[in-house]
């Protein structure tokens, strides 16, 4: 099973970071990227993918509140990694909060992480 990635960020530079990253990585496959909240959650309705990387700070709504509207409005139960500049510490507590799976700062962001964040995520899922 391929998993279907939507990339949330309003940097075109990160997005193309992210994109290469989602390539990079065995079963993943990026299906559209956002640069907004408000079009991540259009988004994410119309594509319906499994996994949605999505930047902490969008202009419009922020990815907090980006989050929180996929997932009550997301048929397909979606798995949310937030992704920022801030550290962990800072953001973790506000990624569980909003109903985010995981946060990673966006510096260590790479296949390894993407690959144990997912694995985690569907983990939790399934022991749902």
């Amino acid at each position: 099973m391929t998993v279907r990635v939507l990339i949330v960020d309003d940097q075109e530079p990160f997005r193309m970071a992210a994109r290469m990253v989602v390539e990079a990585t065995d079963g993943f496959d990026v299906v559209g990227e956002a640069e907004t909240g408000e079009d991540s959650v259009t988004m994410a309705s119309d594509l319906l993918p499994d996994l949605v990387l999505m930047d902490v700070n969008l202009p419009g709504i922020n990815g907090l509140d980006a989050t929180r509207q996929i997932l009550a409005d997301n048929a397909n139960s979606a798995v949310v990694l937030l992704l920022s500049t801030y550290e962990e510490e800072e953001y973790a507590p506000r990624a569980a909060e909003c109903g985010a799976a995981a946060y990673i700062p966006k510096s260590v962001f790479g296949p390894d992480r993407l690959e144990e964040a997912w694995a985690a995520a569907r983990g939790a899922a399934d022991v749902s």
